[in-house]
């Protein structure tokens, strides 16, 4: 099975920039649909964006829309999430996550593998 580890995560004023990173060993990444999802203290784990198999297909929350970026590179098993114009809303642990599922799906009851996650924090 694929392991995953996230970095890039931070403190970062609002406005500013981030790239989040994840590495996959074990298994070739490309097998994967891959997703990233955030959660937040007190609040369940919610879907951020999802990048089918040969990155042609992407898909975003409404609340990224604009301001998010996914991004694979199979080659190197990696998966990319690039964020910029960063709100303190935006602040959460982020986790990257694989699936089999055909699509790229929003449900995070469909990924069977994820990483540990790192935290991202927005500075007001």
């Amino acid at each position: 099975q694929v392991q995953l580890v996230e970095s890039g995560g931070g403190l970062v004023q609002a406005g500013g920039s981030l790239r989040l990173s994840c590495a996959a060993s074990g298994r070739a990444v490309s097998l994967y649909v891959m997703g990233w999802f955030r959660q937040s203290p007190g609040k369940e784990r919610d879907f951020v964006a999802a990048i089918s198999r040969n990155g042609g297909v992407t898909s975003y929350a409404d609340s990224g829309k604009g301001r998010l970026t996914i991004s694979r590179d199979n080659a190197k098993n990696t998966v990319s999430l690039q964020m910029s114009s960063l709100k303190p809303e935006d602040t959460a642990v982020y986790y990257c996550a694989a699936t089999t599922t055909i699509y790229n799906s929003r449900d995070q009851r469909d990924y069977p593998y994820w990483g540990q996650g790192t935290q991202v924090t927005v500075s007001s």
